[in-house]
């Protein structure tokens, strides 16, 4: 072999182990600002509403209809399955297809209050 096919040999080399330790390097940045970033925090929002406390824990909008919830709340520490609430005719509609009006105070005036329906 000539001497500037060595040289060239020798170059890429070099070459190859700066860019595997800059991927490395840039690899390791990445990962140390993603965890520097804050992650968000999940919190329920609670409200306490004649002497009650309401907790909604999973809102979900319908697509089809923009005026009903899919909504999971805890009320006074028991948390209750996902029901749907019609802001419409304010009514939740249960697991079971039986439909009851909202309480003046409760989960479902609660939601479509702070949603906006």
């Amino acid at each position: 072999m000539s001497r500037s096919t060595v040289s060239q040999i020798k170059h890429r080399q070099h070459g190859l182990q700066y860019s595997t330790i800059a991927g490395i390097a840039l690899s390791l940045m990445i990962w140390v600002v993603g965890w520097a970033i804050a992650q968000p925090a999940y919190a329920d929002f609670c409200r306490t509403i004649n002497q009650h406390e309401i907790c909604l824990l999973r809102v979900k909008r319908s697509a089809k209809n923009h005026w009903e919830y899919r909504a999971s709340v805890r009320i006074d520490g028991e948390k209750t399955p996902v029901e749907i609430y019609d802001c419409r005719h304010h009514v939740r509609i249960r697991r079971d297809g039986s439909r009851e009006q909202f309480q003046a105070d409760g989960a479902g005036s609660l939601i479509c209050e702070l949603l906006g329906s």
